[in-house]
């Protein structure tokens, strides 16, 4: 039997933004999009601060260092809003 297993790269190539949505490239060629209104801190952002981003954890996260706002692209693929404040 041959078994043909999936190779995935769940790493940061990109991210950019649209009006609306926040969206991310990863290295396999996946592309995620959520909407902006998910995170806060990215809605209410300069595009400057929003441009002015990081590849963390190996390269499995975002970090946008002016807003201090760090995504995970296992968040991302989860479907994970931003914790709300209580």
């Amino acid at each position: 039997m041959n078994i043909s297993a999936k190779i995935t790269d769940e790493r940061v190539l990109d991210v950019r933004f649209d009006e609306a949505s926040l969206i991310v490239d990863l290295m396999d060629g996946r592309t995620i999009s959520v909407p902006l209104a998910w995170y806060p801190r990215l809605l209410h952002a300069t595009a400057a601060q929003r441009a002015a981003w990081k590849k963390a954890g190996a390269g499995y996260g975002i970090h946008w260092p002016e807003i201090d706002e760090d995504l995970s692209t296992e968040g991302l693929l989860r479907g994970a809003p931003a914790v709300k404040a209580a």
